[in-house]
């Protein structure tokens, strides 16, 4: 099957046969995908902004020491400083656990229902919404790259 002169390239076109009801779940799959992938980013700025408070703390403690606070810097160098964040783990080994379960399980579903599917292909749904949406012939509405 050609490159179509105007219009989606072959990797955002649906197979033949491929229904309206399939392409819209794959759309609501891969919409769901997405918003894990941001939470995601969100476990990694967790693990990153949890990391820089710990390691800030080595200086408040220094510093409640320096002002004359020995048992307050004590207290939190000894309670507070290398804490596990939830029972037994650190942020990296929550950071692991989700990559790892929850994260990997979603990717391969995604995947395995891209495959069965339709080929693999991603972003179909979406490619279809650009079509109604754009303006054929009007600068900054081409369907592909290189094709204005």
């Amino acid at each position: 099957m050609g490159q179509r002169a105007d219009g989606p390239d072959r990797a955002h076109r649906r197979p033949d046969g491929v229904s309206d009801a399939t392409v819209e779940a794959l759309g609501k799959l891969s919409e769901a995908l997405e918003c894990v992938e941001r939470a995601r980013g969100h476990l990694y700025e967790l693990h990153q902004l949890i990391g820089h408070a710990d390691l800030m703390l080595d200086d408040a403690v220094e510093m409640f020491r320096s002002a004359g606070h020995p048992a307050l810097a004590e207290r939190i160098d000894r309670e507070m400083l290398g804490r596990n964040v939830i029972a037994g783990r650190w942020t990296f080994q929550i950071v692991e656990d989700f990559d790892d379960g929850y994260y990997a399980l979603f990717r391969e579903l995604d995947r395995q229902a891209r495959d069965e599917l339709v080929e693999g292909r991603r972003h179909l749904y979406e490619a279809e919404m650009k079509e109604r949406r754009r303006s054929r012939g009007v600068p900054g509405h081409e369907a592909r790259p290189g094709t204005g």
